[in-house]
């Protein structure tokens, strides 16, 4: 089962990160990554970047689509992270996710990524099989 982690601070927690020591933080992170890879849970994860120039949200409301400078619709809790795990079961990944070296202000998603099985009668729709050699052959599980 894959699961994404999504990371998400509150303007409060933003702002104590800003005050925080940088090394304090990247050495608490990477113990976190380090045991997500040696475990072999780890498929991918990454920061986003806060700057207001570089991002952007396409709002697909009206035709074309709407871009406007983001990236958030709601400044309260901002998406800041993700990991992508791929784990046993739900409990495993509930057991990875209260790992996470965050702190108050902060709080992970975690979704389920879909599977073959979610699509029912359409799992051999065609387009799903290209997608699933697309991946294959990209080295994605």
């Amino acid at each position: 089962m894959k699961y994404m982690l999504i990371m998400r601070a509150t303007e409060a927690a933003r702002q104590d990160y800003d005050t925080a020591d940088i090394n304090q933080i990247i050495e608490k992170m990477g113990a976190y990554n380090e045991a997500l890879f040696k475990a072999g849970v780890m498929l991918a994860g990454d920061g986003l970047a806060d700057s207001m120039a570089d991002n952007f949200v396409v709002d697909f409301a009206a035709d074309p689509p709407i871009v406007t400078d983001g990236p958030y619709g709601e400044t309260h809790e901002l998406f800041s992270g993700f990991w992508m795990i791929q784990v046993a079961s739900k409990e495993e990944a509930i057991e990875w996710a209260s790992r996470c070296p965050l702190g108050p202000g902060s709080k992970l998603e975690v979704r389920r990524v879909t599977e073959m099985s979610d699509f029912g009668e359409a799992a051999d729709n065609p387009i799903l099989a290209q997608q699933e050699l697309w991946r294959a052959e990209s080295g994605q599980v």
